[in-house]
């Protein structure tokens, strides 16, 4: 469980160590770019295949509702800027998602094109197979 971080910037800096410690522990090298001029957060590499990975988190439990199981968590996938203007990522800009549960520690590395149609954000069930991002769970082996 993460240190009680209330404010989102640092909560984010926080998720993107635990990102960084995971994906370099599964062997890939990861780079993050100088700025923030670009929409991805992290490039990881593993036998010369480069991917741009968009760390995302989310603590917000939904579980219970619509059929979910009670483990189910809500992530924003949506960028917001200071003047709270949201826009969609696109697949010229990022090739993955990396989305962190924190409270489960877990990890979802869902593909852009996976994300299509999705409006603000992805349904994370970790408890219930038939879930449309089951099989992205833990699935760091899309990123080879």
């Amino acid at each position: 469980m993460p240190p009680k971080i209330h404010a989102p910037k640092r909560r984010g800096e926080w998720v993107e160590l635990q990102f960084m410690a995971r994906a370099t522990g599964k062997g890939f090298t990861v780079s993050k770019p100088w700025g923030d001029s670009v929409r991805y957060d992290f490039v990881v590499e593993r036998g010369g295949v480069f991917r741009r990975v968009q760390v995302k988190s989310t603590m917000f439990r939904v579980g219970g509702a619509s059929g979910c199981s009670p483990r189910a968590y809500m992530c924003g996938i949506r960028t917001g800027n200071k003047k709270g203007k949201h826009s969609a990522y696109r697949a010229k800009e990022i090739d993955f998602f990396a989305c962190f549960v924190i409270p489960l520690d877990l990890w979802y590395i869902l593909p852009i094109a996976e994300m299509s149609g999705v409006r603000c954000g992805a349904l994370l069930d970790p408890g219930r197979p038939a879930n449309r991002y089951f099989r992205f769970l833990e699935a760091w082996h899309l990123l080879k």
